[in-house]
C-alpha cells in the first residue's frame, strides 16, 4: 500500500517520522491487550454482567475488522498523510471518551469509534516507513516496526494492571492521550503532503452487505445467551439479517464488475487454507486473554497488577517464537513450524482445561508461555505460506481479507467463549447444588471442619464456594473445546502447498502481512 511519494519533507529529520510512526503503531497495538486485565473493574463500575463486559472487546475488534479493508482505498484517494493524521486524532479522542464513559452503552459506542479510527493506523504506519526509508534501510525500519507491533501486546497486561491498581481502569485509555498528541504533532510536521491518486471506486454495495452481515452476526452472538437464543425475537431477527446480508454479499461478489472481494482470490489453495487457519488463530488469540482476567481476579483473588504480570509471559513466548519461526523458513517446509505451533496451542489449551479453583501461579505462567510459543510458531509461517503463490495483483486484497478474518475470528471467539462459560457455569451450579443437603457426609464434614461456617453466614460462604467452583468449571469447558478445535484444524495443513521462495520474497511477504 505504498503511496509512492518522496520520503520526507525537506528539512524534516527522518527520526521524527520514525518516532511519530512507531508511537502510533505501539499505541494501537498496546490497546489490543491493555484493557483486558481491567475488565473486572469495568464490569462493576459500569454495572455490566460478565457476558456484557465482553462487548467492550468485541465492539472494538469488529469495528477494526470492518474498517481495515477500505483503509488502503482511503489512503490512495485522499492521501496517506491526511488519512493517517485523522486516524491518530480520532483514535486519541475516542480513547479519551472511553476513559470518560459513564455507562456500558457509552463505552461500547466509544470503543466502536476507537476501532474504526485505529484500523488504519497499523497499515498506514507500515506504508509511511517504507516511503520514508530507501530500499537499503527498509529492512531495519520494518524490524523496528515489527518490534513495536509485538511489544505492545506484551507489556499491555502488566501496564494495564499497574494503571488500574494505582490509578483507575480509566487510565488504560487516558494513557493514549500524550502518546497520540506527540505522534500527531511529529507526523504533522514531518510527513509530506501526499497527493491523492485516481483509484478504482470502492464497491460500496459489497462493503455494506459484508459490514451488515458481520455486525448482525456479532450482535446475535453477544446477546444470544442473555436472551435465551432463538426463543428471542431479536436473536431470530439478527440471525435472519446476517444470513440475508451474507447471501447478498456473495451474490453481489459473483455478479458485480468490480466486486469488493475478487472471486479469483479463492482459486489459490494456499490462500483458502491460510484464511481458514487464521480465523481459528483469531479465536484462540483473544478468547484466553478475555477469560483469564476475571478468573484470576474474581476467583483467584489476584491483585490486578499480579494478574497482568502472570499473563505477560504469553506475549514473550509469542515474540520469541515469531523470531525463530521466521528464520526457520529459509531451511524448512513452512508447514512444519505451523504444525508445531498448532500442537503447542492444543496442548496448552488442554493444560488450561485441567485448572482447578486453586491452580498454582506457575501452571498459569507456563501454560501461557507454551501458548505464546504456539501462536508465534504459527503467525509468520502461516502468513508467508498463505501469500507465497498469490499473484501480486491480488496481494493487497488478500492481506485485507486475511486481517478481516483474523479479527472476525477473534470477536466471534470472544462472544462464544463468554456465552459458553455462562452456560457451563449455570449447568455446573445446578449439579453442585443438588449435592448440598444435610445428608451428604462431605458437606457436613466441610461445615464442621470450620466453626465459622455455622449458621446463616456459613450457608453464604458455602454458596460463594459453589459459585466459585461452577464458574471455574464453565471456563474449563471453553478451554477444552478450544483445544479440540485447534486439533481438528491440523488437517487443513494439507490445503497448503508451500513454494520455495527467496529471502527477498520472504521479507516482502512478511512486511505485507505482519500486523
Amino acid at each position: 500500500m505504498s503511496s509512492g511519494n518522496s520520503p520526507v519533507q525537506k528539512g524534516s529529520p527522518t527520526w521524527l517520522v520514525t518516532f511519530g510512526t512507531l508511537s502510533a503503531t505501539m499505541m494501537q497495538a498496546l490497546d489490543t491487550t491493555i484493557a483486558n486485565v481491567a475488565l473486572p473493574h469495568m464490569q462493576g463500575n459500569l454495572s455490566a454482567s460478565q457476558e456484557q463486559v465482553a462487548w467492550i472487546l468485541t465492539s472494538y475488534i469488529v469495528a477494526a475488522a470492518i474498517a481495515t479493508v477500505p483503509a488502503g482505498f482511503l489512503a490512495n484517494r485522499y492521501g496517506v498523510k491526511r488519512v493517517f493524521l485523522i486516524a491518530i486524532a480520532g483514535f486519541t479522542v475516542s480513547s479519551a471518551l472511553c476513559g470518560l464513559a459513564g455507562s456500558l452503552e457509552q463505552m461500547v459506542l466509544f470503543r466502536i469509534l476507537q476501532g474504526l479510527f485505529g484500523a488504519a493506523m497499523v497499515p498506514l504506519s507500515q506504508t509511511t516507513l517504507l516511503d520514508t526509508y530507501p530500499p537499503s534501510k527498509q529492512g531495519t525500519a520494518m524490524a523496528a516496526w515489527g518490534m513495536g507491533v509485538m511489544i505492545g501486546p506484551i507489556i499491555g497486561p502488566a501496564l494495564g494492571g499497574w494503571l488500574t491498581e494505582n490509578y483507575s481502569w480509566r487510565w488504560v485509555f487516558f494513557i493514549n492521550l500524550p502518546v497520540g498528541i506527540a505522534s500527531f504533532m511529529a507526523l504533522k510536521r514531518s510527513l509530506p503532503n501526499s497527493e491523492p491518486r485516481r483509484v478504482a471506486p470502492l464497491d460500496i454495495t459489497g462493503f455494506a452487505f459484508l459490514s451488515i452481515a458481520i455486525a448482525s452476526l456479532q450482535l446475535m452472538l453477544d446477546r444470544g445467551q442473555s436472551l435465551d437464543w432463538f426463543d428471542s425475537t431479536e436473536i431470530m431477527l439478527e440471525c435472519g439479517i446476517a444470513i440475508a446480508a451474507f447471501y447478498l454479499f456473495v451474490a453481489h461478489t459473483f455478479t458485480a464488475k468490480s466486486p469488493f472481494v475478487n472471486p479469483a482470490l479463492f482459486k489459490d489453495r494456499n490462500l483458502v487454507g491460510g484464511l481458514t487457519l487464521i480465523a481459528v488463530m483469531g479465536v484462540v488469540l483473544f478468547s484466553t486473554f478475555a477469560l483469564l482476567p476475571p478468573f484470576l481476579q474474581n476467583l483467584q483473588n489476584y491483585p490486578v497488577v499480579t494478574a497482568g504480570l502472570v499473563m505477560a509471559p504469553r506475549g514473550v513466548g509469542t515474540m520469541v517464537a515469531m523470531l525463530i519461526a521466521g528464520r526457520s523458513l529459509r531451511w524448512v517446509d513452512g508447514r512444519v513450524p505451523i504444525l508445531i505451533g498448532l500442537s503447542l496451542l492444543s496442548y496448552s489449551l488442554h493444560w488450561m482445561s485441567t485448572f482447578s479453583p486453586d491452580v498454582p501461579t506457575s501452571s498459569i505462567v507456563y501454560s501461557g508461555l507454551v501458548q505464546g510459543l504456539g501462536l508465534g510458531c504459527v503467525f509468520v509461517p502461516l502468513s508467508t505460506v498463505t501469500f507465497s503463490t498469490l499473484p501480486a495483483q491480488f496481494r493487497s486484497d488478500g492481506t485485507a481479507l486475511y486481517s478481516l478474518l483474523r479479527n472476525v475470528g477473534s470477536s466471534v471467539g470472544i462472544a462464544l467463549a463468554f456465552a459458553y462459560q455462562d452456560f457451563g457455569t449455570k449447568m455446573a451450579r445446578s449439579v453442585l447444588v443438588e449435592e448440598i443437603n444435610p445428608f451428604n457426609p462431605a458437606v457436613l464434614g466441610y461445615i464442621n471442619s470450620n466453626t465459622t461456617l455455622q449458621g446463616a453466614s456459613g450457608l453464604v460462604q458455602v454458596e460463594a464456594e459453589i459459585q466459585r467452583q461452577a464458574a471455574t468449571i464453565g471456563m474449563l469447558g471453553v478451554f477444552h473445546y478450544m483445544a479440540i478445535g485447534v486439533l481438528l484444524s491440523i488437517p487443513l495443513l494439507l490445503l497448503l502447498k508451500p513454494k520455495k521462495i527467496s529471502q527477498q520474497e520472504m521479507e516482502e511477504l512478511e512486511m505485507a502481512t505482519a500486523e
